[in-house]
């Protein structure tokens, strides 16, 4: 199974039709044009169904759907300091610190290099894996899937952060986890995903 965001909208593509409630399903089959097919349906579904494609071949319809996209792979994690959490402001949005892999590098390594890049932080650690997220998005005019491995981090240094303002970055902030809700208000949903696996954790 795989859950991908397009226009900020989860897709569910699925090995068989899910048995969910209030759920637009699809078979995958009828999406011939990709792009155009996909972004169709996320406009005409209302926004409170779900939406799932379906296929006995998933793996298989699933390469076929987006193999007009340009793949990117990135990676990044939730930094936890102390009793508090690292995030970024992005483009007026709130974010956490990720960012492309660059040539033969591991995803771990990749992950480490953003956050620090981002943040302006040395040395944080990878404690576990959180989860894989999909999302969608138009660069140079060309659709685009990005697939993005996150971590849970543990740091230890100076609390003193740095935003990379040529990302686009405005604030680099430590949260407790009373205060995030904040963060919740104005971030994406793929990011509320993320957000959801690592603090519902155990």
């Amino acid at each position: 199974m795989y859950k991908v965001f397009i226009e900020n909208r989860p897709i569910i593509f699925a090995q068989n039709e899910a048995l969910l409630t209030n759920t637009y399903c699809i078979a995958s089959e009828l999406i011939e044009r990709g792009e155009e097919d996909l972004l169709l349906i996320v406009k005409k579904v209302p926004k409170k169904k779900n939406i799932v494609v379906f296929s006995d071949a998933i793996e298989d319809e699933f390469k076929r759907i987006f193999q007009a996209y340009d793949f990117i792979e990135a990676a990044g994690g939730i930094v936890q300091r102390k009793k508090k959490y690292l995030f970024i402001k992005r483009n007026g949005v709130w974010d956490i610190p990720k960012g492309k892999l660059e040539a033969n590098e591991s995803i771990e390594d990749g992950a480490i290099r953003e956050v620090e890049e981002e943040c302006g932080i040395v040395g944080p650690t990878i404690n576990e894996k959180i989860i894989i997220t999909y999302h969608t998005y138009r660069y140079k005019n060309q659709p685009t899937i990005k697939k993005t491995y996150w971590f849970a981090m543990n740091y230890d240094g100076p609390k003193v952060l740095d935003p990379q303002t040529e990302e686009g970055i405005s604030k680099v902030k430590w949260f407790k986890k009373d205060e995030l809700d904040k963060v919740r208000k104005s971030t994406y949903p793929s990011i509320l995903e993320v957000m959801n696996a690592y603090f519902n954790r155990n």
